[in-house]
């Protein structure tokens, strides 16, 4: 997988990139990007079936024990996506979903239940960090960008969601919060 150091940005200037972003929306919101990992290889359907034994079906996290319940979908938010990405492709973060939609923990608390397309997700407790892989492709001030303390809470790096339902999903499907779990 390709990726630009030299298009790494600087904590700085990713803090004011956040900063210049528009609010992302709170209730509902809408799929921007599926991706779909198998051996290494980044796919980018247009619609995928989620199901709740394995996700997104032929992702990778489907081969890879122990294949974490709590785990089964990676989401990020698109516009921080773009922001740390810095033109590089949206494939490289390895999330299944990039969403228009608040990923923080205020706003989609553990347990909180969303339709996403036809299918039902669940938040889940694991957190997303960024890892070694991450501090490659975006630079280490990104990691540090996605774990700083002050705005940790705000799931910079990304969130798990659990398939309690299967059904289909399509890139501009709507996401739809249908219960906020206990914060």
């Amino acid at each position: 997988m390709d990726f630009d150091p030299a298009r790494h940005k600087t904590e700085a200037a990713l803090t004011a990139g956040l900063r210049g972003l528009p609010a992302a929306p709170r209730d509902a919101g809408r799929v921007a990007l599926i991706v779909r990992r198998v051996n290494g290889v980044r796919e980018t359907p247009e619609r995928v079936r989620l199901c709740t034994e394995g996700g997104v079906p032929g992702d990778d996290w489907t081969r890879r024990p122990p294949r974490d319940p709590d785990a089964q979908l990676a989401v990020l938010r698109h516009d921080v996506a773009r922001l740390v990405a810095n033109g590089q492709p949206l494939t490289l973060f390895g999330d299944n979903l990039l969403v228009e939609l608040d990923v923080s923990a205020a706003n989609l608390p553990v347990g909180t239940r969303l339709r996403v397309g036809a299918a039902r997700v669940a938040m889940t407790p694991k957190p997303h960090n960024g890892c070694a892989k991450f501090r490659a492709r975006f630079g280490p001030d990104a990691l540090r960008f996605v774990q700083h303390a002050p705005t940790r809470d705000q799931n910079l790096r990304g969130v798990y969601w659990r398939v309690l339902e299967p059904g289909e999903v399509a890139v501009g499907d709507a996401i739809e919060v249908l219960a906020r779990g206990a914060p």
